[in-house]
């Protein structure tokens, strides 16, 4: 599917009636990729397209084809491309790249002193991230707002985080400073250079993280408890 075959359009009141649209595949995928989402009701996401703070993507015959949205916090000083959602049968050809790069144009526009950040558990989208100049970073270079961490107590991992005092889990923190920052074309370079090193890492993190929780697994008394969390990601 090539992504020239869609039109990504700054969205707006007369795109309210997809919002339950979105809503609702925003939580089908999340519950398929097995984590969490902060989540959103329709009237956010209406409010986000009144406000000109999202992006909405749609074939060339109007068909709803993916989503993604501006969250600030910190007072506007960190900003995060938040809902990141393609539709089934347009995944894999490349839209959601454009979206991100929509919506990251989008917010330099809209807020260009803000860092831009973002959380991610997936090697696809780490790409997507430094293909537009975001770099790896620790979670103490990202927003401390008490409302953004709140956002994770729908995930799954969310008793890893706090186990963790906040301080790491199994996404990997993205962050573009506006005012110091690698080009694209570095971060790419360095991704691109690297990519069998992250996966590794992202393999040893999860491992790592998710080991203490097996053993409680294992303890007669912790039976089952965390049985759903080791289904969706192992598969078994």
């Amino acid at each position: 599917m090539e992504t020239q075959q869609f039109q990504i359009l700054i969205a707006n009141e007369s795109h309210f009636g997809f919002a339950q649209i979105i809503c609702d595949e925003m939580a089908s995928s999340a519950k398929a990729r097995g984590t969490g989402i902060a989540k959103r009701s329709p009237e956010y996401i209406q409010e986000k397209m009144r406000e000109g703070k999202a992006v909405i993507a749609f074939t060339q015959d109007g068909i709803w084809a993916g989503f993604c949205y501006i969250e600030t916090w910190s007072h506007g000083e960190y900003v995060a491309n938040s809902g990141l959602i393609v539709a089934p049968p347009f995944r894999k050809g490349g839209l959601a790249k454009a979206i991100k790069k929509k919506i990251f144009n989008l917010s330099r526009q809209m807020y260009p002193n803000a860092k831009i950040f973002g959380l991610t558990t997936g090697l696809a989208v780490m790409k997507i991230n430094s293909d537009l100049g975001y770099e790896p970073v620790t979670y103490s270079e990202l927003t401390q707002d008490e409302a953004f961490w709140a956002g994770c107590k729908s995930c799954v991992n969310y008793d890893i985080l706090m186990s963790k005092e906040r301080k790491n889990c199994l996404c990997t923190g993205m962050l573009y400073d506006p005012k110091d920052h690698y080009e694209p074309e570095e971060t790419k370079e360095f991704f691109e250079e690297k990519k069998n090193v992250f996966e590794r890492l992202l393999r040893i993190k999860q491992w790592k993280l998710l080991k203490p929780f097996l053993k409680k697994d294992k303890e007669p008394n912790g039976a089952g408890k965390n049985k759903s969390l080791f289904q969706s990601i192992f598969n078994f």
